[in-house]
């Protein structure tokens, strides 16, 4: 199967031959880094099935992020989990203890039951402080051990791959190449700069990619449906994408998730300067990120302004706010 052209009837074939068997209503989802798919099953229950990139993760990457999981629900860290899988049909075999990734029909994929909500409101410091104890206890777990195979956050290293894989490919704009290559050194040694001012760091099995699209409020409380990027980096990566605004408001909004956050674990003070470095490194890195995807025909259709000099003028200007914030 072509994993750019994943159609429903594909799909039925490859969860029937992995035991969970559809009803035929089958709903694609919005994942630009995979293939997700809504399934209603005959025996009732609605599963979201993913069916993973080819190259982006290893058998074990993808294993352990899995383990993670289910050792988070094990702790009651209400998070979706990955299904044990049962049934391994002609063509299709199971991998993980207990088995939850299936090799088949040409892809890797995986099943976990559905689980609806909306983005929690922020505004609220109640929320922020709920959503800070949520990530405690999420850490709280993650402390225990260190991933083995999954990627650990490196300022230095990721942020100069992902410059160069941008340079090397030629998709900066020939006029404004030299500003943006100018700001983008410049930022990322600022954020190198503080991450070697805060160091030495302690490091733990995040979540990776905590964002309000990926937190739901159900039932009253937060719940993590996407492990997806789960890494090992400092405490900070999965509060920063929390708080937003000026510098104060920022400060404030810290304070609430932490003031929930520390029932649970304890926070470096010392992290809180590393805010506008990881900022800058996740736009570096999400440019590179679109350039690596370019070839994929669903990137150019919901991205079409990437590549543009507009883009590349705005990114350069954003570049250097960011130094500014990192007091470069």
């Amino acid at each position: 199967m072509d994993f750019s052209a994943l159609d429903p009837q594909q799909v039925l074939d490859a969860l029937d031959a992995a035991g969970l068997r559809g009803d035929g209503r089958v709903l694609q989802l919005n994942s630009y880094e995979n293939r997700v798919f809504q399934v209603f099953l005959e025996d009732g229950r609605a599963v979201v099935a993913k069916f993973y990139r080819p190259a982006r993760w290893s058998d074990a990457q993808i294993l352990e992020e899995h383990a993670f999981a289910l050792e988070l629900a094990e702790a009651e860290v209400p998070v979706v989990p990955p299904l044990a899988l049962t049934f391994a049909g002609p063509g299709v075999t199971l991998a993980g203890s207990p088995p939850t990734l299936a090799l088949g029909f040409g892809h890797r994929f995986a099943a976990a039951l559905r689980c609806a909500g909306r983005e929690p409101e922020l505004e609220d410091p109640g929320t922020l402080r709920q959503i800070g104890r949520f990530i405690g206890r999420l850490h709280a777990v993650g402390r225990r051990r260190p991933f083995e195979h999954r990627h650990h956050l490196d300022v230095r290293t990721d942020g100069q791959r992902a410059m160069h894989l941008l340079l090397r490919g030629g998709f900066v704009t020939d006029a404004e190449l030299p500003g943006w290559q100018t700001a983008c050194t410049a930022a990322l040694t600022a954020a190198e700069a503080a991450f070697a001012a805060a160091a030495p760091l302690t490091t733990l099995r995040l979540h990776g990619d905590c964002h309000l699209g990926n937190v739901l409020w159900r039932d009253g409380a937060p719940h993590v449906v996407d492990l997806d990027d789960a890494m090992q980096g400092p405490a900070v990566q999965d509060l920063w994408m929390l708080v937003s605004g000026d510098h104060r408001t920022m400060a404030r909004q810290l304070d609430e998730l932490l003031a929930g956050y520390e029932q649970f674990s304890d926070f470096d003070d010392r992290e809180r300067a590393l805010i506008e470095p990881l900022r800058t490194l996740r736009m570096v890195r999400h440019s590179a990120w679109l350039a690596e995807r370019w070839r994929d025909p669903t990137f150019p259709l919901n991205f079409p302004f990437f590549g543009s000099a507009a883009y590349w003028s705005q990114q350069t200007a954003q570049l250097r706010e960011q130094l500014e914030a990192m007091g470069g």
